[in-house]
């Protein structure tokens, strides 16, 4: 049985434990309600496309014999991620022709971009990476980057608007369950129909099918309805360009920035996780130095360390309404800053499997709790009055976080070893908990899952 076999049966085996729980415990019963369901949904058609052009992309450049100087391209296909707060604003208010008007402001611009989508998938797929020709190829791929960036800014702000205060954390973690099961099918999946030891259906087609994953998100909208958006322009036919673009585009950015607390909100977005990121970053060479066997560091963190991180996520809903929301993540937080712990002694254990797998395991687990209970977090700061754009920019900010704050974890490890790295990505946890303890101290920082803010009318 292949290793993505065995992951998916984890996932699925994952799922229906869960939904046997929620038929028990009552703090599992939202994960059986309509709205949670319908982000698990909005997750599969939010996680394909970022897999088909990172992983499943770079693995057929690869079969295809494209060098691998050209295949780090795909790197950078990650930059509308991270800056997609600078168009948010208009997917957030902007109001579409007949779509807006017949489905609403979410709806209307997610057909619309899913439509775009859909195509500039199958123009990707159809595009033929060759050496030397490879212009229309990269085209399509930064063009699919760009529509899925945008369908993430739609997606997460209509996730936000639908869900209650009670089914908040539950409705985020399903979410997260949908995006893994998008990565799974774009990824595996995509490889399955395509490659000849699979249904051999070539690369045009493997991905072309893939493209049919905005369907979920599609049903999802339609059972769901328009959501809880706020309309500021019903009333405003006589306003001036320079008002709409007020309204648009700075007075997102003023609200939040006019809150109790906002920069050291912002402040401990950044750093949160920069301790857990600069670990993730370096297991792989670690674990390589260490002298594992690929197939321990397969089975240890594609199988035991997957199952661990679907278990930690679903357990991280019924945590923020046992603790509430500070205590969940402070509690979090010690978790995740704890499983670095265990990194060290498996630096000083040496090659020992099972004391790898002790460890990947704990920080999957700790990992899984602590992205439900921050992504709830985020979600909660956005308010209703703009939701996209607020949303897009605390997760562009903690991505920036992730991707450039922990960057010099390979430096610290040169100069520092193991134990000594593992032993500074924990320290470097301690600025982010400081921020957290000093917000929940101002009052800034409220036990509920929506955060408070000043214009959610």
């Amino acid at each position: 049985m292949s290793v993505d076999l065995i992951r998916f049966v984890i996932f699925a085996g994952v799922l229906i434990g869960l939904g046997l729980l929620a038929t028990r415990v009552p703090l599992f019963r939202p994960y059986l309600r309509k709205n949670p369901m319908i982000t698990f949904l909005l997750g599969i058609s939010s996680g394909f496309p970022l897999t088909l052009l990172v992983a499943t992309m770079t693995f057929w450049l690869a079969k295809v014999g494209i060098d691998t100087a050209t295949i780090g391209f795909a790197v950078a296909l990650g930059t509308p991620y991270t800056i997609k707060f600078l168009w948010a604003p208009l997917v957030d208010k902007l109001p579409l022709p007949f779509l807006t008007r017949a489905f609403g402001q979410r709806r209307g611009w997610l057909f619309f971009v899913q439509a775009l989508l859909f195509v500039s998938i199958w123009q990707l797929g159809a595009s033929d990476p060759q050496t030397g020709h490879m212009g229309p190829f990269v085209f399509w791929a930064i063009v699919t980057a760009f529509l899925s960036a945008t369908q993430d800014i739609v997606i997460d702000a209509y996730r936000i608007e639908i869900l209650d205060d009670d089914e908040f954390a539950h409705g985020t973690a399903t979410n997260q369950f949908g995006y893994r099961t998008g990565n799974l099918i774009a990824g595996a999946g995509t490889v399955y129909l395509a490659s000849t030891e699979g249904l051999g259906l070539g690369w045009a087609m493997g991905y072309g099918l893939t493209a049919f994953c905005i369907i979920p998100a599609i049903i999802g909208a339609i059972w769901a309805g328009p959501g809880r958006f706020v309309d500021r322009f019903a009333n405003a036919s006589g306003m001036s360009a320079g008002q709409w673009l007020k309204e648009t585009v700075f007075n997102p950015f003023r609200e939040f920035l006019g809150r109790h607390g906002a920069f050291l909100i912002l402040g401990f977005v950044l750093i949160y996780k920069v301790g857990d990121a600069m670990g993730q970053t370096m297991l792989g060479p670690m674990i390589v130095d260490l002298g594992f066997a690929d197939l321990d560091y397969v089975s240890a963190n594609k199988l035991w360390g997957f199952a661990a991180l679907i278990v930690g996520s679903a357990l991280g809903a019924p945590f923020i309404l046992w603790l509430g929301m500070g205590r969940a993540l402070l509690i979090s937080g010690l978790l995740m800053m704890f499983s670095n712990v265990m990194f060290m002694l498996l630096a000083l254990s040496g090659n020992n499997y099972w004391m790898l797998v002790l460890a990947i395991v704990t920080e999957n687990l700790t990992s899984g709790i602590g992205l439900t209970v921050f992504t709830t977090y985020l979600s909660g700061l956005s308010s209703l009055a703009y939701t996209a754009t607020q949303f897009a920019l605390l997760s562009s900010f903690a991505a920036f976080g992730r991707t450039w704050l922990a960057s010099p974890a390979g430096v610290v490890a040169e100069k520092l070893g193991w134990v000594g790295f593992w032993g500074f990505t924990v320290v470097a946890a301690v600025p982010g908990m400081l921020l957290l303890w000093l917000l929940w101290n101002k009052g800034y920082l409220v036990q509920s899952v929506r955060q408070p803010s000043t214009q959610d009318d």
